[in-house]
């Protein structure tokens, strides 16, 4: 399913439906990023995804890493809350989502890089090369909200 993330946009349509879901950000001993190149929208991301009844969202964390690239993690802490109702997904199912997503710190415990379904590319990156990369101004807020290791307190916004 693809879909148009919309930031900002007075011309955006209105959201119909709310998702709790989560990001990671995953570096490993050498401070490499783990990014994912989306299926969905053509950008690269944080790996990531809804999460599940029954699930606690720790869990949500884990599952959603290992399922879009193949790393196995574990959490650490909360980087923030992403709530902006400015930041609307347009799916092409009609579902218009309102932004709620919850980032995290995790490191990698094992596993190998691999695509899925959601994930047409997979790599570690060195934080530097960043600007070399299509990533979505919400997406890169938590990203440099999780690369900044002298954040004491969890974003919220």
């Amino acid at each position: 399913m693809s879909r148009i993330d919309y930031f900002r946009d007075p011309s955006a349509p209105k959201a119909n439906s709310v998702v709790p879901s989560v990001t990671a950000v995953v570096r490993n001993d050498s401070g490499r990023l783990l990014l994912i190149h989306k299926t969905d929208n053509d950008l690269w991301a944080l790996p990531g995804g809804g999460h599940d009844i029954g699930e606690r969202i720790g869990g949500t964390v884990v599952r959603e890493v290992l399922e879009e690239t193949g790393i196995r993690v574990e959490v650490d802490n909360i980087v923030g809350l992403y709530t902006d109702p400015d930041h609307v997904l347009a799916y092409d199912d009609g579902e218009v989502r309102q932004q709620f997503s919850i980032c995290f710190r995790a490191h990698p415990i094992g596993g190998t890089l691999r695509t899925s379904s959601e994930s047409k590319e997979v790599r570690w990156i060195d934080p530097a090369d960043l600007s070399g990369f299509c990533i979505h101004p919400s997406m890169m807020l938590r990203i440099q909200h999780g690369l900044d290791d002298s954040r004491k307190e969890p974003y919220i916004g």
